[in-house]
């Protein structure tokens, strides 16, 4: 175990923080042992442990990365079942889509113990789904869909994800007074309470049906201007005779009837007069309609908590892979968390960018040079074109008359 693992056990025996599933991807290939593909399709896509084109560190940005495009992934890891009744539960992991991703998932799932790892897909069904998706310019949002009583309920509030191909770290934490905080890079995004930003329970209050509006409530906004007169000018048909048409010289009256101009659209007509709009000065507003308690509302204390928590998974769509998932981590502390991704994420953010920086600027040298070389290639095949004298430019132009 190297420093930081030693200096984060250390503080989650400090701070008292349970860490109930760990993952960095630090032992080379045995990472195989602990994570399991799914076989409910032949064709998932494969995932693979690298770093990725740019990173911080070469060894600690290692993660999965999705390698093939267009299919489905499945995968997932299990941990010691346990519960988080009365107790906060934390969700972390780091994303980086460096394809530039353009439509796919790049969330985790967590599932109950009883889940079949080897059967897992789109239809199994997980306490929480976390994390960001991507579908073209309308849909870059972050997912928090969490179960309630064996039904997922998305959450009401939109949160958009990041978008720019680094790596990012996202947080869940569900506490048990039934708040929750959504963080992206170790800042808070989105925070509240779960029974008001998602439709777990019936509202407290409902509009109190015997309540009747009072028959003097004017809930007009805007009435006629009984003072507007129409112009006495305003009266004109939509239609008029086409007074520039002639009569078909075959026209035959007898067989045809007799004939008429067409109608043409009045350039004159405006339509159906109507007074203009002002203020209604008797106007009240909505009328605000009683409130009284919901019989049918019942509160739940226990919204946040699951029981026998035991497998995080990847169950995605990726038209372009190459995201790469790393840092997981699930626990009871939110502290543990942020400091955990300080000390990891945070230590290795900004030199991915440099080295991003870098190998742009490489390649733009790389572009210009190409490009340089074939200018001169073209240059020095016109400058060495070997010129004709007159002669043999007198002996070519016979040559051509003799073949002609």
């Amino acid at each position: 175990m190297g420093p930081l693992g030693l200096a984060l056990l250390f503080w989650a025996a400090l701070s008292h923080a349970v860490v109930y599933f760990r993952e960095q991807f630090m032992d080379g290939v045995k990472w195989q042992d602990r994570w399991i593909n799914s076989q409910y399709k032949s064709n998932y896509g494969k995932f693979r442990l690298t770093a990725g084109k740019f990173y911080g560190d070469a060894v600690r940005d290692k993660g999965l990365q999705t390698s093939e495009n267009s299919k489905f992934y499945a995968i997932s890891s299990r941990f010691k079942p346990f519960s988080n009744k009365g107790r906060s539960l934390v969700i972390q992991y780091t994303v980086k889509h460096e394809q530039k991703i353009d439509c796919g998932g790049g969330y985790v799932k967590i599932f109950s113990s009883n889940l079949d790892q080897k059967n897992m897909s789109g239809d199994s069904q997980y306490y929480i789904m976390f994390g960001p998706d991507i579908c073209g310019s309308e849909t870059k949002k972050v997912h928090v869909i969490l179960n309630y009583k064996s039904k997922p309920y998305p959450m009401k509030k939109r949160i958009r994800c990041k978008v720019d191909g680094f790596t990012h770290l996202y947080t869940l934490i569900l506490r048990p007074d039934q708040t929750y905080e959504v963080k992206i890079d170790n800042e808070i995004i989105e925070s509240g309470t779960l029974e008001d930003d998602w439709d777990f329970l019936p509202p407290r209050k409902i509009n109190d049906p015997t309540a009747k509006k009072p028959k003097d409530w004017d809930d007009v906004p805007q009435i006629a201007d009984p003072n507007d007169v129409k112009p006495e000018d305003w009266d004109e048909p939509e239609y008029i005779l086409d007074t520039t048409a002639e009569k078909p010289e075959d026209w035959d009256n007898a067989t045809n009837g007799e004939w008429q101009p067409p109608l043409i659209k009045n350039p004159l007509y405006r339509g159906e007069w109507k007074p203009r709009k002002i203020d209604n000065p008797n106007y009240k507003g909505v009328w605000p309609c009683p409130q009284i308690e919901n019989p049918n509302y019942s509160p739940d204390f226990n919204i946040y908590s699951y029981e026998n928590i035991s497998i995080i998974g990847l169950d995605l769509w990726q038209v372009r892979a190459g995201t790469i998932f790393d840092n997981f981590l699930i626990t009871d502390d939110d502290q543990y968390a942020e400091d955990f991704g300080d000390d990891t994420w945070g230590e290795t953010k900004d030199p991915e960018k440099k080295m991003n920086i870098k190998q742009t600027e490489e390649e733009k040298k790389r572009e210009r040079a190409k490009e340089e070389k074939r200018f001169k290639e073209r240059f020095n095949k016109k400058v060495e074109k070997p010129k004709e004298s007159g002669k043999d430019k007198s002996n070519r132009i016979t040559l051509k008359k003799e073949e002609l």
